[in-house]
């Protein structure tokens, strides 16, 4: 494993909420400069003292990181409308007994303050992703179209390419389901649920022989 990349990676998954001593930024920052030099490794034109590996193994890894990930998402940006949720009582309950009291479901709905947290973060990740899945279309072309994935992969970005649209509200609005009002979080989990789905499909692709 190259040790530029063994610096990088906690980097940035640090703490988002660290003001200083250390600061995220400057922890992002570090993490930026490992993957400079690992690039500047990989690319030396003289002798690359880098590796690079396109395996269809090492992609699906990612993936199914990455899918659990956009889950994750699409739960909470769900969630600014609330839903009805089924408490540990009610799994518990002893369905033999006619006198047992009927439990209550809970309520999940993102705090209101949260909001445009959750909708801009999921933004910036699409926006990532986006970046990323246009260079893997090149760096592992190969693979793809040798597992028929590329369709997959072309898919995924055009999905993703939908959560950097344009927004003519300069707030994010939280209508209700089907209200009269948009709701910009559950049209940002659409197209993350699509690029989830996008991505299941992949990886079936490339782990088949």
């Amino acid at each position: 494993e190259a040790p530029d990349l063994v610096i990088a990676e906690p980097q940035f998954h640090f703490d988002s909420n660290s003001w200083a001593i250390p600061s995220t930024e400057a922890e992002y920052r570090r993490g930026i400069r490992a993957l400079r030099s690992y690039l500047d490794r990989l690319s030396a034109t003289d002798q690359p003292s880098a590796r690079f590996f396109a395996r269809a193994d090492n992609l699906n890894n990612w993936l199914a990181d990455l899918e659990t990930r956009l889950g994750s998402l699409s739960r909470v940006l769900g969630e600014s409308v609330g839903k009805a949720s089924v408490s540990d009582s009610v799994a518990q309950m002893n369905v033999d007994d006619p006198l047992a009291e009927e439990a209550d479901g809970e309520r999940v709905k993102t705090p209101w303050t949260k909001i445009d947290d959750a909708f801009y973060e999921a933004r910036g990740t699409g926006w990532a992703l986006l970046h990323i899945f246009r260079a893997v279309e090149v760096d592992f072309r190969k693979v793809l179209n040798d597992k028929n994935a590329m369709a997959s992969v072309k898919q995924i970005i055009i999905e993703l390419e939908g959560t950097q649209r344009p927004m003519w509200s300069p707030v994010v609005l939280n209508g209700s389901g089907f209200g009269i009002m948009a709701n910009h979080s559950l049209t940002m989990a659409a197209y993350l649920s699509r690029a989830s789905a996008a991505i299941s499909d992949m990886r079936d692709l490339l782990s088949r022989g």
